[in-house]
């Protein structure tokens, strides 16, 4: 490759960034037929990258293109170095032990064997050169947060937080150039979270990171938006990036603006074009029978005129679709609307008011809960992993029978669970919102609806058909607007699997909420935008 010398010595242009994954031209088609990713150019640089984007947008489906877990329909996907993929749903043999999960079982069996005077040469031929492979596997557990101990277990003794920390160990003891991770902190407390922010925080190599978390996407150095099947770069963690997008979405609207008034103002010349065209018909008729025109020159001038009156309206014409254009291209930059902007009066509690009490309570995990609510009290339960969170929204709505003692709720109640699954799929969205609140009319419920951002025909869509996003959005909206309204709502771990709009929509709609809260969640920021007042930790 032929290098030119910097035209100002002093001055030479800075070298591109190399790319270290890249993408081009690929195109993804499931079976079906369905078009997952058509025509995506992507350009991944070293050092730590964020990708976000709606649900349903292909993020997951880019990493494991990436991961080369699926190979693309068309065009190529080119990666310099060894890659470490981390997935969302991590699928692994529970009666496998943990050494061998992190690829160092054989080797770390037979330096035991040797250090115990029982091994020969076929351990010697094991270890290899790893003779340290027990300490740097231990560090890299404890980096995470999980204790050595683990190294002499199995997989089915593990707590789905502590399987996800010991897939990254695995990655961590490659040491892969890029390494690819697919919603990281989903499932963990707040001390693995902190563990794996400080990891990831400290990354040397390439990093490419699907994530909804806001406190591990300010640890990145650039973010990846992935919108109608391509990808926008913002330089910079969350914060930068939501910044960035806010002022795009400003000067968005004022375009809107500026180019719905000037398709109002090009049809209004369009008519008076027209008023004007018809005047000079009008006129020239007359004049044509005042002079008495034979009919040769009336054909002429007729002729002559249409002439003219067309070439008129083909430049008013030009004019107002080139105005309908610049609309439709300042629209197409416009993000839907993420705010729920919804007034829920029915779920007002007054100060003071018993909401839920306890007696001696001891759920089925053995924990021991103390736990009054009065008036609309925000409270967080926190707590590691196993310590039996879920456990206590369940036994509070009585689908789970407590070990002893009780604990009752005074006013009506509402759960909204990790799974999604409280919607019947084949109803649409308006029916299931009926089904749980059969008193009221069906115009009130859609023009509620509407404030959910199911406008119009979007409300008549069932709900099997939904994407996640919409679906977390439509059954947020069955519980609260339900009849009688809860005044107490449970929610556990609501900001798994969100993408940032329906985080937006979460938050605005439980801003409007005037009831209860008991809300499980690791996520610290969610807790201070909902207005947590205290917690109960586990």
């Amino acid at each position: 490759m032929t290098v030119l010398p910097a035209l100002v010595e002093e001055s030479p242009l800075p070298a591109p960034t190399p790319s270290v994954l890249s993408f081009a031209s690929v195109g993804l088609t499931w079976p079906d037929g369905t078009v997952a990713l058509d025509g995506l150019d992507l350009l991944v640089s070293a050092g730590r990258s964020g990708l976000v984007g709606a649900n349903g947008s292909g993020k997951s489906t880019l990493l494991k293109l990436a991961a080369g877990v699926l190979a693309p329909t068309s065009g190529s996907v080119s990666v310099a170095g060894e890659i470490g993929y981390l997935p969302q749903d991590l699928t692994l043999d529970r009666s496998r032990r943990v050494d061998d999960v992190l690829g160092i079982g054989p080797a770390l069996r037979a330096l035991r064997a040797l250090d115990a005077g029982t091994g020969g040469a076929a351990e010697l031929e094991a270890v290899g050169d790893q003779w340290d492979v027990e300490e740097r596997a231990v560090a890299e557990l404890e980096r995470l947060g999980l204790p050595a101990a683990l190294l002499d277990r199995r997989l089915g003794e593990l707590s789905g937080g502590e399987v996800v920390r010991l897939g990254l160990a695995r990655l961590l003891l490659r040491r892969p150039d890029v390494l690819l991770l697919d919603e990281p902190t989903n499932n963990l407390d707040a001390g693995a979270r902190s563990k794996l922010y400080d990891v990831l925080g400290s990354w040397s190599r390439t990093l490419l990171v699907v994530s909804h978390d806001r406190q591990l996407l300010e640890r990145v150095d650039r973010i990846g938006d992935l919108r109608d099947g391509s990808v926008r770069w913002y330089g910079g963690g969350f914060s930068s990036y939501r910044a960035q997008v806010e002022a795009e979405q400003e000067a968005a609207e004022q375009a809107v603006t500026t180019a719905r008034a000037d398709v109002r103002r090009q049809k209004a010349d369009r008519v008076e074009a027209e008023r004007m065209v018809a005047q000079r018909k009008r006129q020239g008729e007359r004049n044509a029978i005042k002079t008495n025109m034979g009919k040769a020159a009336r054909d002429y001038y007729k002729n002559k005129s249409e002439k003219h009156a067309a070439s008129y309206r083909k430049v008013h014409d030009e004019r107002l679709s080139a105005a309908r254009d610049r609309l439709d291209a300042a629209e197409a930059r416009l993000r839907e609307d993420r705010a729920i902007r919804v007034s829920l009066p029915a779920t007002e509690v007054p100060r003071g008011r018993v909401v839920l009490t306890t007696h001696d309570l001891v759920i089925r995990t053995g924990a021991r809960v103390e736990l009054d609510l009065r008036g609309p009290d925000r409270i967080a339960v926190l707590g590691p992993n196993g310590a039996g969170k879920t456990t206590l929204l369940d036994t509070i709505v009585g689908a789970v029978p407590p070990r002893s003692g009780s604990v009752r709720t005074h006013v009506p109640t509402a759960l909204l669970p990790q799974r999604l699954d409280v919607l019947d799929p084949d109803l649409s969205v308006v029916d299931n919102v009926a089904l749980r609140a059969p008193e009221v009319e069906l115009n009130p419920i859609r023009a509620q609806l509407a404030r959910f951002l199911f406008r119009g025909a979007a409300a008549e869509q069932p709900v099997g058909t939904l994407s996640g996003g919409e679906r977390f959005r439509a059954t947020l909206a069955a519980l609260l607007l339900a009849d009688p309204a809860p005044q107490l709502l449970l929610l556990d771990e609501p900001t798994n699997n969100l993408d940032l709009a329906s985080y937006d929509a979460l938050v605005s709609a439980l801003t409007s909420y005037r009831g209860a809260l008991l809300v499980v969640s690791h996520d610290q920021r969610f807790l201070a935008d909902v207005g947590v007042d205290r917690t109960l930790e586990l």
